[in-house]
């Protein structure tokens, strides 16, 4: 298993198009791959669960993967979370 923490920096949150992003690039891998905000816990690849979450500018997130390209996983969320979202 792997994880990494990010902090959202951009003034939206994570609001529909970002959390788009990250649903479909979460769908191009095997690994079962958890998104953590203020102790819930969803599936990144579900539109609904991460907008269920409502995360604000300034939030601290984890984001866990679980599987056979668990590393490819976090490292593709991780660059769609630093082009679009925070660091």
């Amino acid at each position: 298993m792997k994880e990494q923490a990010f902090k959202i920096t951009a003034d939206t949150g994570v609001h529909a198009r970002p959390a788009t992003l990250l649903v479909n690039k979460a769908g191009q891998y095997q690994s079962d791959i958890d998104l953590t905000y203020n102790e819930k816990t969803v599936n990144l690849k579900s539109i609904m669960g991460v907008m269920s979450l409502g995360i604000p500018k300034g939030a601290d997130i984890k984001v866990t993967a679980n599987g056979n390209d668990e590393e490819e996983a976090i490292q593709g969320i991780a660059e769609v979370i630093k082009e679009n979202l925070g660091e």
